[in-house]
C-alpha cells in the first residue's frame, strides 16, 4: 500500500544529508525482554510477599512487599516506555519518542518517594506502640524474596543503557536491602521476641537508604525532561569557544541540551563580519564543536554586524 502523502513528506524531512549529524531520533537495541523478564518474577512473588507480610504483621516485610508492588508498576511502565520510544519521529512528533523514557524513570522516582514516606510514618508509630510480629514467617519469606530480587537486578544489569532500566534496577536494588533488612528482622525476633521494635528501626534504615538511591534518578531524569545542559559540557564555555573562531564577533541566543541521553545539541545565532565567510565560519565551529565539546549536532544562524541574516 503506498504511503500516505504526510507520511513521505515527514520521512523526507527526517532524512539527514551529508554533513548533517546522526544523532538518533529513536532508541534502538534495547532488550525489551529484559523488562519483560524481570516484571514477570517480581510481580509474581509480589503477591505473595503481600499476603504474608499482613499475615506476619511486620513493617519490614510489609515495606518490602509494597517496594514489590512499586518494581512492578514501574518495570511496567518502563516496558512501556521503551515500546513508545521506538516509534520513529512524525509529522506531529518532530523529535520522537525518546523522552518516554525518561518521563518513566521520573514517575518512577515520584513514586518511591511516596512509598518512603508511608514507611517512615509507619516506622515511628510501631516505635511509639510496638506490635508483635511473626518472626519465623518475615526470616523464610524475606530469604525467599532476596533471592528473586538477586535474579532480577541480574537481569536488568546486562541492559544498563537505557535511563529507565537503570532507574528499574535501582528499585530493585533498594527491594534487595528490603528484604535483607527484612531478614535481620525476622531473625532478630524470632530469636528475641521482646526486641520487635528492630523491625520498624531496620524499615526507617532502608527507607533512607533507597531516598538516596532514587534521588540520582530523579535529578537525571528531571534534568533531561527540562532540557538542561549535558553532564560533562560547560554551556559557559562552549560560549567562549564560539568566539575565539576566527570570523565570529559575538554569539546569542544559545542553547545546549540532550537530543536524546548521550546525543547533546546545540542551536544559536552566530555575528560574522560578512555573510560571505559563512561557509567557512560553519565548518571550522563544526569542527571545534565536536573536538572540543563532544556535540555533533548543531544548527547555527549566521548574522552579519548590524543585524542582517541570511
Amino acid at each position: 500500500m503506498p504511503a500516505q502523502p504526510a507520511e513521505r513528506s515527514s520521512a523526507h524531512l527526517h532524512a539527514h544529508l551529508d554533513g548533517d549529524a546522526r544523532h538518533a531520533h529513536t532508541i534502538e537495541g534495547r532488550s525489551q525482554a529484559t523488562l519483560a523478564v524481570a516484571l514477570g518474577m517480581t510481580l509474581l512473588f509480589a503477591v505473595i510477599e503481600v499476603v504474608t507480610g499482613f499475615i506476619s504483621n511486620s513493617l519490614a516485610l510489609i515495606a518490602d512487599a509494597g517496594h514489590m508492588v512499586t518494581d512492578a508498576a514501574a518495570l511496567g511502565l518502563a516496558l512501556l516506555a521503551q515500546a513508545i520510544a521506538r516509534r520513529p519521529p512524525s509529522a506531529r512528533h518532530s523529535f520522537g519518542f525518546v523522552r518516554a523514557e525518561a518521563l518513566a524513570a521520573f514517575v518512577n522516582s515520584l513514586a518511591m518517594l511516596a512509598l518512603v514516606a508511608w514507611i517512615g510514618w509507619q516506622a515511628v508509630e510501631r516505635l511509639l506502640h510496638p506490635e508483635q510480629v511473626q518472626g519465623g514467617v518475615v526470616l523464610v519469606v524475606a530469604g525467599i524474596g532476596a533471592c528473586i530480587n538477586l535474579l532480577v537486578a541480574w537481569v536488568l544489569s546486562r541492559d544498563n543503557q537505557s535511563i529507565n532500566t537503570r532507574a528499574a534496577l535501582v528499585n530493585v536494588m533498594g527491594d534487595l536491602l528490603g528484604s535483607l533488612a527484612a531478614i535481620a528482622a525476622g531473625a532478630v525476633i524470632y530469636f528475641f521476641p521482646a526486641w520487635v521494635r528492630i523491625d520498624p528501626i531496620l524499615s526507617l534504615f532502608v527507607a533512607l537508604l533507597i531516598l538516596r538511591s532514587t534521588s540520582g534518578i530523579l535529578r537525571e531524569s528531571y534534568h533531561f525532561l527540562m532540557e538542561g545542559v549535558p553532564g560533562g559540557i560547560d554551556y559557559l564555555e562552549v560560549g567562549a569557544s564560539l568566539k575565539r573562531v576566527e570570523g565570529v564577533l559575538d554569539v546569542h541566543d544559545l542553547h545546549v541540551w540532550d537530543m536524546s541521553p548521550g546525543h547533546p545539541a546545540l542551536i544559536g545565532h552566530l555575528e560574522i563580519a560578512s555573510l560571505d565567510q559563512w561557509p567557512a565560519v560553519l565548518d571550522a565551529v563544526r569542527a571545534m564543536l565536536r573536538a572540543q565539546h563532544g556535540i555533533d549536532h548543531v544548527t547555527l544562524q549566521p548574522e552579519a554586524a548590524g543585524g542582517k541574516s541570511l
